[in-house]
């Protein structure tokens, strides 16, 4: 496996709810934790995360999830221009959401699988590797 993965929102949201594939996600989570694997994401898809939280459970709960994910091992990746403009030509060419696009564009870029449960990136599995959650 790779030094590290890419978390799409999908991933994140799973993770913080106890979802199917939440495990597997704390397993990477704390692989991090040693210092040796990398767990990534694109502050578009925190941003992503942030808003549905917020629909779902309200701006209070938003708030808290954000401040608990100060004390995780993810590296929160700022867009700028190089993986925004990589990110706009994968859903160019992609029928992706464009959050889901910037998670690709930041796996293509460090050479990591993203981890998902969402249909979308079947799309993607050509151009990426992408770990699919809740599938043993």
């Amino acid at each position: 496996m790779a030094d590290g993965v890419v978390l799409d929102s999908f991933a994140l949201l799973a993770y913080l709810q106890g979802e199917q594939g939440a495990l597997e996600v704390k397993e990477f989570l704390r692989r991090a934790a040693s210092g040796k694997f990398s767990v990534e994401m694109t502050v578009v898809n925190l941003g992503e995360v942030y808003y549905i939280t917020a629909r779902s459970f309200g701006k209070q709960r938003a708030e808290e999830m954000l401040a608990m994910l100060g004390y995780l091992p993810i590296k929160v990746i700022n867009a700028d221009r190089e993986l925004t403009l990589a990110a706009s030509r994968i859903k160019a060419e992609y029928p992706i959401s464009y959050a889901d696009a910037f998670a690709a564009a930041l796996a293509q870029r460090g050479d990591l699988p993203v981890v998902t449960g969402d249909p979308e990136f079947s799309h993607l599995e050509s151009t990426i590797s992408v770990i699919w959650m809740g599938k043993e």
